[in-house]
């Protein structure tokens, strides 16, 4: 185990969404993070447990599961894999100019492990999109960003997981996770985000409670928390060195802090789980 969680990349510059079809030869990998995108994996085949964060879940195909570009995942897998992977860069899920795919990255990216009832469809709109990555031709970000968002809506209609689309701009809500995600120092100040993002606290909170039943608070206090953990579960960091990292005043009130929201100190946590 490193002081770093690592970081892997496997989109390549050029291309703010790549679909590929999951490697057969996938067993055990290392705990690791995603260098700013989205990873969609859709298993027909195989078994063993997929890690996310601090949650085992029991490979039972057919399976989606969402990976977010903070969340440290890892997979232990006991039998030949089969599926694809769709990877979706940050950028293009804050700058796509249609507001019906970005509203469906942000409801799938707040599922962790989906089960499609009727597979037939989510996986004829992988094999279309896996078979259009390759192509060239001046058509290809429209064919593209079209079976994507078909994919998207497929994805949750299939799994009982259908929300009526909003035709709004990026929400308040949805940039404050954003600017979360990139952030290296984390603030645990709500004046700090609305400052950011040009809008008032109140503003931000009233986007916040509308889209997720949570006070701004409550979400960055849970961003920081679940941060904390992956931090404890997946380094070699002393307290100190994660209390300071997160931008405690001390060890006594990152540790405070901590226990109010798991009931557990860190130590106490960290101990658990090994």
């Amino acid at each position: 185990m490193n002081s770093n969680i690592k970081v892997k990349d496997e989109a390549k510059e050029q291309n703010s969404i790549k679909i590929e079809p999951f490697r057969k030869e996938v067993r055990t990998t290392s705990p690791h993070k995603h260098n700013k995108y989205l990873e969609i994996i859709y298993l027909t085949q195989g078994s063993g447990h997929h890690i996310i964060d601090d949650r085992k879940f029991t490979i039972n195909v057919p399976v989606v599961f969402i990976v977010r570009t903070e969340q440290v995942h890892c997979w232990e897998i006991t039998s030949e894999p089969d599926g694809f992977v769709a990877i979706i860069k940050k950028e293009f899920a804050m700058t796509c100019l249609d507001n019906e795919i970005k509203q469906l990255i942000a409801n799938i990216s707040s599922y962790s492990c989906l089960f499609p009832k009727d597979t037939t469809s989510v996986s004829q709109l992988f094999q279309l999109l896996s078979e259009e990555y390759k192509t060239v031709h001046s058509n290809k970000t429209i064919v593209i960003e079209g079976l994507l968002k078909a994919l998207l809506a497929k994805m949750l209609q299939e799994s009982g997981f259908e929300s009526p689309f909003t035709p709004t701009a990026q929400t308040w809500y949805q940039q404050l996770r954003y600017l979360l995600a990139q952030e290296k120092n984390l603030i645990n100040k709500v004046s700090h985000y609305a400052d950011i993002l040009n809008t008032s606290p109140q503003n931000l909170n009233a986007s916040c409670r509308k889209e997720n039943n949570q006070s701004a608070a409550e979400v960055i206090s849970e961003y920081t928390i679940n941060e904390a953990k992956r931090l404890l579960l997946y380094t070699t960091l002393n307290i100190s060195e994660i209390s300071f990292k997160l931008n405690f005043s001390d060890n006594s009130h990152f540790t405070k802090y901590f226990k109010k929201y798991t009931g557990n100190t860190p130590t106490a946590f960290r101990d658990q789980s090994n």
